[in-house]
């Protein structure tokens, strides 16, 4: 891939979707853990604080800035006629925007809002947390693995393009 547009579309990119992909990679690997490790009403109370800070330009910037570039390498890819490592652009943007972005909204959002209305201190905390935390996980390895796989692809498109 020639220097230009793309190549420096398709670098921002590979820098968005491992800095996502890292920050996943913490919440799968040690975040819920320790936060699991809590008492409910504590763990609860924590988790709802990360998802108030998380709402802040920076995070946000490169969450949905990193979607935005995914969709534009794919389609200048789409209108280079697949040349220039097309068909790895094309499977590292459907990676992130399916498997990060989208995900995130269709899964985590809805969860992280119902977590939100709940008061950490109750019962209903306690229960709800129980079956957060596991479901929010579990679904946070997809999340990772499909940034992961993105930056891959990107790289690879980087390479060989």
């Amino acid at each position: 891939m020639t220097a230009g547009p793309l190549f420096a579309l398709t670098l921002l990119a590979v820098l968005g979707t491992g800095l996502v992909a890292g920050v996943f990679f913490a919440f799968s690997s040690f975040v819920m853990r320790a936060l699991a490790l809590l008492p409910p009403a504590q763990g609860a109370a924590a988790m709802q604080s990360v998802n108030r800070t998380v709402l802040n330009p920076v995070f946000l910037g490169v969450f949905a800035g990193t979607a935005l570039l995914s969709v534009a390498v794919v389609v200048l890819s789409i209108a280079r006629g697949f040349a220039d490592g097309g068909p790895w652009l094309l499977a590292g943007g459907v990676s992130y925007v399916a498997g990060t972005f989208v995900l995130t909204r269709v899964v985590h959002i809805p969860r992280n809002d119902t977590l939100m209305r709940v008061d950490a201190d109750s019962a209903e905390g306690a229960e709800f947390w129980a079956r957060y935390v596991p479901a929010w996980t579990r679904w946070n390895h997809v999340r990772m693995l499909a940034s992961l796989v993105a930056c891959a692809f990107f790289v690879v498109a980087l390479v060989n393009g």
